[in-house]
């Protein structure tokens, strides 16, 4: 990666503790005197020399400022969740007082311009995440290392999970479509302050691929004191998912999506307004339904700008005082009369029309409430999404019986009356499953996903500000990150042809 943005996105910041480090730290081991062997022959000794700087990935997640700007939709995973969201239409700015995400991505003039910050904050993250793990696994030997400590294993395990996991989200932001052939990222498998070339689409998701079997390896056995850890059932959604984005081998993703939910002991959501229910507030990592979060408490320092301060109504910020996040109309619409899942949003025409107000909110539920700590928890991943996902899976093999099957799953808890189901087959029935997903997962950042591996035509509802009724294919270059302007100058590699 160029040397500049290697100083930017602190090289070595990780080391770890998420701490500022000076311009110069840009030495690619930790120090002169010791070697990449020997720091993984005292990480079998004591798993805890390392441990921090995986705690650090898990971290970075959820700290404001990661992407590397000041801005207040920089704040970790999560803020890319909405980029995606509302790039798929599914999520709508009803309303823009402060003008966050307006221009930049509702109107998505920042999509394609490569000047703008939100391409820089995203590509930033990413790799940031990547270095990060990277100068984790050079702790723990490297990525080929084979530690026989099941605590080094299990870290090397998430490391190699972590950076696959920012490679797959990279590939989806910054990529119109999928194209095998296509040069579309720089890989960089070590923390060198070298510039690489961009790899194709293949190459990328061959190495994706790879860290994630070998991270399912070496995390056979482990068991996770956190939910914000990555273990082998996460892997395992992770994989299915960027094995589903090839739209291929959808034998392997059905395969995958059981195992991870199955396999991580969650269950499903309950249909009621109980802490633990979908009208519940998703706001506690201890629901039985995720797989992948991460606890939010006094200690963790996320206030106004993070995902909560964006959307929830509840939380003194923005969605509070006139920025309006909301369902699509037409999706909102496109829900039947007996889904519970209607009464997730506020449904009288208005200034908070279609919000999730009963859906994701703050437990104390104090509007325009004076708190400036953020104390609801992030889900990442949850028992759902691997249903559908599973489900999708076995519909494009033609498996209509078993996608029925399994979809009935979920909706048997979400709609009184499912029976109109066993009528659909073939392309009715994906498209069935594509809605379930979006109307399911709303505001978690995988509708984005659902609409490329669907290859959808998305058209905006009446409660969007900006293109109302415009019809945008998958692959229109105006849903995708541009490489951004300092990656260009910085590297020789890329030109400004992206």
């Amino acid at each position: 990666m160029k040397k500049n943005v290697l100083k930017l996105i602190g090289i070595g910041c990780l080391a770890l503790s998420l701490q500022n480090c000076g311009d110069d730290f840009l030495n690619t081991e930790p120090s002169q005197f010791v070697t990449e062997d020997q720091l993984a022959d005292a990480a079998e000794l004591n798993p805890d020399l390392i441990a921090g700087s995986i705690d650090g990935i898990y971290t970075v997640m959820f700290t404001s400022g990661s992407g590397n700007t000041g801005g207040h939709d920089d704040f970790g995973q999560k803020a890319y969740d909405v980029f995606s969201d509302m790039l798929c239409s599914d999520m709508a700015l009803s309303g823009s007082v402060y003008g966050w995400y307006r221009s930049s991505i509702t109107e998505m003039q920042g999509t394609v311009d490569f000047t703008f910050t939100d391409n820089f904050q995203t590509w930033s993250y990413y790799y940031r995440q990547i270095l990060n793990a990277n100068l984790a696994m050079g702790n723990l030997g490297g990525e080929n290392a084979d530690p026989q400590n099941p605590e080094v294993r299990a870290l090397l395990g998430q490391t190699l999970a972590s950076r696959a996991h920012s490679y797959f989200m990279l590939t989806q932001l910054f990529a119109d479509d999928y194209n095998p052939s296509q040069p579309i990222l720089p890989i960089y498998r070590e923390p060198t302050g070298t510039p690489a070339p961009k790899s194709t689409t293949a190459e990328v998701f061959e190495l994706i691929e790879s860290d994630l079997n070998r991270a399912i390896e070496l995390l056979d056995g482990f068991n996770r004191t956190s939910k914000a850890q990555i273990d082998q059932p996460v892997a395992k959604g992770i994989l299915a998912y960027a094995i589903a984005a090839q739209r291929t081998r959808w034998n392997e993703v059905a395969a995958l999506a059981s195992q991870a939910r199955t396999e991580s002991g969650t269950v499903l959501m309950p249909d009621n307004n109980t802490s633990f229910g979908i009208l519940g507030g998703f706001n506690d990592v201890n629901n039985p339904s995720w797989m992948w979060g991460v606890d939010i408490n006094e200690n963790s320092g996320v206030g106004l700008v993070s995902w909560w301060g964006q959307i929830d109504y509840f939380s003194y910020s923005y969605a509070a005082v006139g920025d309006t996040k909301s369902m699509d109309q037409g999706l909102y619409e496109s829900m039947r009369s007996d889904d519970v899942r209607r009464q997730q949003f506020f449904d009288t025409p208005g200034g908070n029309y279609l919000q999730p107000l009963f859906k994701q909110y703050d437990a104390d539920r104090v509007p325009f409430g004076t708190s400036t700590q953020v104390k609801a928890d992030y889900v990442y991943m949850r028992h759902a999404e691997m249903i559908l996902l599973q489900a999708e899976a076995e519909a494009k093999q033609g498996m209509d019986v078993q996608a029925r099957q399994t979809l009935k799953l979920l909706i048997d808890n979400r709609i009184d009356d499912t029976t109109y189901v066993n009528t659909l087959s073939g392309q009715a029935l994906i498209d069935e499953i594509y809605k379930q997903t979006r109307l399911e997962l709303w505001g978690e950042g995988k509708s984005y996903f659902a609409m490329k591996r669907n290859q959808a035509t998305i058209t905006r509802g009446a409660n969007h500000l900006s293109f109302v009724g415009a019809t945008i294919p998958h692959n229109d270059n105006r849903l995708t990150f541009e490489i951004p302007q300092r990656e260009i100058q910085d590297n020789p590699f890329i030109d400004d042809q992206n």
